[in-house]
């Protein structure tokens, strides 16, 4: 199945589970406000999920605690029993299920209580990050309680994993998260990631080793640091089985929203993938993988957000300098993306490969010696910079902005060593016949096909195809580098000598001027031709040098239009006058 056949088929299981999901809500309506639909919703799904799981050996796994608990088993060994009758790595043992709960109305509150204690410690941790009992209580008292887990109940709200996919359940989350979200109007930054950009980036991250999974498969850690309800992760196992059934890839993420952690391992959970792995806490000053390393980093970290409030942890660690993850320096109080992009380089495998995505001040925020520069010279100096390639506008539920794929890696291949690859796919779209939130564009299969087909090729090219284009570049890592040099003039005395101090020209107060000069050019030429002919008192004061890196990319891809003539633009607006006039004819009559 292709990859829109999938995407149809997704979006047909989404709509129907969201709009089932989202009718509930209007139950609580009154006692809850809407952008607090999602503190009741949000979990009753999730439990649900899990209820229809277990749903086939429910039975096997109540008798078989009631023979533990006999015999006086305990701890891990009555753990390990239980997930084993369950053929999950969770259970519950409570007599209680969905459809039991909602044939004693009488009895709902008590009976749900004994439902939620009965379910292993790992489901407990996900209840409780969505501090559920609270919600419960709420419920319970406005006599809610009962018709929210009956509407759960019903058949049409079957979301067993046999009928709904683990891929198919995640982007049901992410379509409910989106429209709670709407009430509150959340920054643009706080957005989520469209399937169709997530196969783009899997497909980047395995493009030089495609072959040889599908060949051998592979055995890979993959790591998500903004992971969400972690439906990046998914899609990259999903692109690897998909080319080799026997590729096995081991996933970690961590997410600071607790409610969104809490579906991202509830996925992991019901799926049967490593749930431990999925982990709670901010990333930036509570970071829950030091020391560990990844085959696959995977990311889409808010942009536009401030780390005011993780500022002296960050601070703390980046005096660590290469022991710490913000050794390059650190970008804007006002923006976080650029060190979310430093850890992940961190945690890179020496044959790793990272897809992350920023907007555009990554590429130019900062002028040489600032942090921003700093980091891009940290990147491209190290060789670490394999691609940038820029999105098309719109792709996103809820921003329009321009966005950018970054493809990091500590090995490159041989041709691409010493290089950096732009590729502008801003053109290569499908529009949307309904927008979902700012999303109007999507990428199809031929889009990524070109895409990817544009960065292996890896040349000076514009591949086209059915009115969708890609354009591609490759520079060397020095193009983008340059010498911020200070430029002096000189004081002179009465005859128009240069007055030297300790052998040295002295400065004129306020005419200080700066000159930005490419590292592939030489410094003392430039200055001969670009400047001295213009101010023969200039001197360079080359002790106050300054390396920076910017990648220009607007300025790279731009295409100059020639305007249209003023005899052009004369008649357009005469003609423009025609119509105007035959049309006011027409509404009032000739006179």
């Amino acid at each position: 199945m292709s990859i829109s056949e999938k995407q149809k088929q997704t979006n047909i299981n989404i709509q129907e589970k969201a709009n089932l999901i989202w009718n509930i809500a209007t139950h609580i309506v009154g006692l809850y406000k809407p952008h607090e639909y999602g503190k009741v919703i949000l979990p009753f799904t999730v439990l649900k999920r899990f209820d229809d799981a277990l749903k086939d050996t429910k039975i096997k796994v109540v008798e078989q605690n009631k023979k533990l608990v006999e015999q006086h088993v305990e701890g891990d060994l009555k753990c390990g029993v239980l997930k084993t009758t369950a053929k999950h790595d969770f259970y519950n043992v409570s007599p209680f299920d969905f459809e039991k709960l909602a044939a004693d109305p009488d009895n709902i509150e008590s009976n749900f209580d004994e439902y939620l204690t009965g379910f292993s410690d790992n489901v407990k941790d996900i209840i409780a990050n969505f501090k559920f009992t609270d919600e419960v209580k709420k419920l319970a008292d406005g006599n809610k309680l009962y018709i929210v887990l009956s509407e759960f109940a019903s058949k049409k709200a079957d979301m067993s994993p046999d009928k709904v996919t683990s891929a198919d359940m995640g982007y049901i989350f992410e379509e409910l998260i989106r429209k709670f979200s709407e009430s509150y109007d959340e920054q643009a930054g706080a957005h989520f990631t469209a399937r169709d950009i997530i196969y783009l980036m899997t497909e980047l991250l395995i493009a030089p080793e495609r072959d040889e999974i599908a060949a051998n498969g592979c055995t890979k850690l993959a790591y998500d640091m903004t992971m969400g309800t972690s439906q990046m992760l998914g899609c990259l196992d999903e692109k690897l089985k998909e080319i080799n059934a026997k590729s096995d890839l081991t996933c970690y993420g961590q997410e600071f929203n607790p409610e969104t952690y809490a579906i991202a391992k509830a996925d992991m959970l019901i799926k049967g993938g490593n749930a431990s792995g999925m982990k709670y806490g901010d990333t930036l000053d509570n970071d829950q993988f030091t020391n560990y390393e990844f085959d696959y980093i995977i990311s889409n970290p808010p942009f536009g957000i401030d780390w005011k409030s993780e500022e002296k942890a960050v601070k703390d660690e980046a005096k660590l300098g290469s022991d710490g993850r913000f050794e390059a320096g650190l970008p804007a109080i006002g923006d976080g993306q650029m060190l979310f992009l430093q850890n992940g380089l961190k945690k890179l495998k020496e044959d790793g490969r990272m897809a992350i995505i920023q907007n555009g001040s990554s590429l130019f925020n900062g002028d040489a010696g600032s942090g921003p520069s700093n980091i891009r010279k940290h990147i491209i100096e190290n060789d670490y910079l394999e691609a940038i390639i820029q999105l098309p506008m719109d792709l996103f539920y809820n921003t329009g902005i321009a966005t950018y794929i970054w493809v990091v890696t500590k090995e490159k291949t041989n041709e691409r060593i010493g290089k950096v690859q732009l590729i502008d796919a801003s053109k290569c779209y499908q529009k949307r016949r309904k927008n979902i939130g700012n999303k109007r564009v999507d990428l199809t299969d031929e889009c990524i096909s070109l895409i990817v087909e544009a960065y292996n090729s890896f040349t000076d090219t514009v591949i086209t195809k059915n009115d969708i284009l890609v354009e591609t570049k490759i520079f060397d890592n020095s193009y983008f580098g340059f010498t911020k040099v200070t430029v002096e003039t000189a004081v002179v005395d009465d005859n128009g000598e240069k007055i030297l101090k300790k052998g040295k020209p002295q400065p004129q107060k306020g005419k200080t001027d700066t000159e930005i000069i490419p590292l592939y050019d030489d410094i003392d030429l430039y200055f001969e031709k670009n400047v001295l002919p213009f101010n023969p008192l200039a001197y360079m004061d080359r002790s106050k040098d300054k390396i920076g890196y910017e990648i220009p990319f607007t300025r790279i891809f731009y295409k100059f239009v020639e305007p249209k003539k003023s005899d052009d633009i004369y008649r357009e607006i005469k003609e423009l006058e025609a119509e105007e006039t035959s049309l006011m004819k027409e509404l009032f009559g000739n006179e």
